[in-house]
């Protein structure tokens, strides 16, 4: 089974990261209202609602990690993330696998 890992980007914009550590559940949602990417990927907290979004540009998704177009049809309307590595920027999260995550065989 493939391992999936992803970047979250944009939380400058909502609260940052630095208040999370390596180990913490997130969820990540498929956003249909999100007028400029199709295949938008927003991340959410417990308690503080949207915090960034599934990177989904040569720009901002690290190397080694997938984007949202990538992930999109391997989720349901949503899905669980555990964060692996926080940088100055960014977390780096791996999906958590479930039954509902759809894995290339």
């Amino acid at each position: 089974m493939k391992n999936f890992f992803v970047t979250i980007t944009g939380m400058n914009q909502y609260c940052g990261n630095s208040g999370f550590k390596i180990g913490d559940e997130l969820k990540i949602v498929k956003d249909y209202d999100n007028d400029f990417d199709d295949e938008a990927i927003k991340v959410e907290a417990v308690g503080l609602g949207t915090v960034g979004y599934v990177a989904n540009s040569v720009r901002t998704v690290y190397k080694g990690t997938s984007s949202a177009g990538r992930i999109y049809d391997k989720i349901g309307e949503s899905a669980k993330i555990r964060v692996m590595f926080v940088t100055h920027t960014s977390i780096i999260a791996e999906l958590v696998i479930e039954e509902n995550i759809k894995t290339e065989q």
